[in-house]
């Protein structure tokens, strides 16, 4: 069990506040939310004695935090292998293969990332969601961070919020396209399907903005480099799928089999193998929330995908950029 302890004095210019609000100043490290729970609790003491929340402070006063951090995830540990890119004591990188889901839900009880952290590292189970911050879809590979100490969560949660950590995926897309671009269109759950997500108005849709630059363009598919401004569900895939450029391999916005015309024997069966859609999680880059120090890492993309990308460029060389 971890035991987290603390003591400071109230600083003077505290005079006249709220003590939630100046706690949230003293220890920035853990969440308002968290700290106001450990006040209500006891954890949390102010002249050795448990006040509300809203106590106003006179400044000077004494305060202790001490808390046992308790589970907060029941998942089991499963020994699932991991690819680990980068490790130290506040967080890890891990390459994150296709086919593996992140989190534990309804059809997928077991055998995802988060019963395979918790096998690497059981305290993480002391953390929300074993210290998952963000996520990638089951079939989507690439780099993933996770915080291994609550201070690293609860920073690397803001650099997202604030959109500070940097994101850059690899896509394969149907059609042709001949420039990059930006899509800026909210997104929300769709009215149809609970599954899918969709393009809605400003009222009832989250801000989301995804940059796109042409790599490659093959003679019925193109080579995309993706960055993501904001992180919504199927960011890419609702955005591609937008344009009318969804995803190749994509089951849920459309990314179907689209043959172009003599296609070579391997272009047809790699289109009809790649049973995913295709999205690559390439790069990762942020500023360490302990050290402060500027990391960025990367990913080779995964054999499927390579292997795909090469069959699109042999039958180009076939067929010539204008045999469509």
């Amino acid at each position: 069990m971890t035991v987290i302890r603390h003591e400071a004095a109230v600083p003077l210019t505290a005079a006249g506040r709220r003590f939630d609000q100046s706690l949230a100043e003293m220890f920035p490290d853990y969440s308002r939310s968290r700290l106001t729970g450990w006040i209500k609790s006891g954890a949390v003491t102010l002249d050795g004695m448990q006040v509300p929340p809203r106590q106003l402070l006179h400044g000077g006063e004494l305060v202790r935090l001490q808390v046992e951090l308790a589970a907060e995830v029941s998942s089991a540990p499963e020994a699932i292998a991991l690819q680990i890119v980068h490790e130290d004591a506040h967080l890890l990188v891990l390459n994150k293969p296709a086919g593996l889901v992140v989190h534990p839900g309804a059809g997928n009880p077991a055998g995802t990332l988060l019963n395979a952290l918790l096998h690497h590292d059981p305290k993480l189970a002391q953390l929300p969601r074993a210290g998952i911050v963000h996520r990638l879809d089951k079939d989507t590979s690439g780099l993933m961070v996770v915080a291994r100490t609550l201070p690293a969560y609860t920073a690397l949660v803001d650099l997202l919020s604030r959109h500070e950590v940097e994101r850059q995926y690899e896509a394969v897309v149907l059609g042709t396209m001949v420039a990059g671009g930006t899509v800026d269109a909210p997104i929300g759950r769709s009215m149809g399907d609970r599954l899918r997500q969709a393009v809605r108005d400003e009222e009832d849709g989250r801000h989301a903005v995804t940059h796109y630059r042409l790599r490659e363009r093959f003679r019925a598919h193109s080579l995309l480099q993706c960055q993501l401004e904001t992180g919504r569900t199927h960011q890419i895939r609702v955005h591609m799928a937008h344009i009318k450029h969804p995803l190749l391999g994509d089951p849920l916005y459309g990314g179907g089999l689209k043959l172009p015309r003599g296609a070579t024997p391997e272009l047809i069966a790699a289109l009809r193998g790649f049973r995913r859609q295709a999205l690559h999680a390439e790069r990762l880059s942020f500023i360490h929330p302990v050290s402060g120090e500027a990391l960025s890492f990367s990913a080779e993309r995964p054999a499927d995908q390579q292997a795909l990308i090469e069959a699109l460029r042999q039958d180009l060389l076939v067929h010539g950029a204008d045999d469509y």
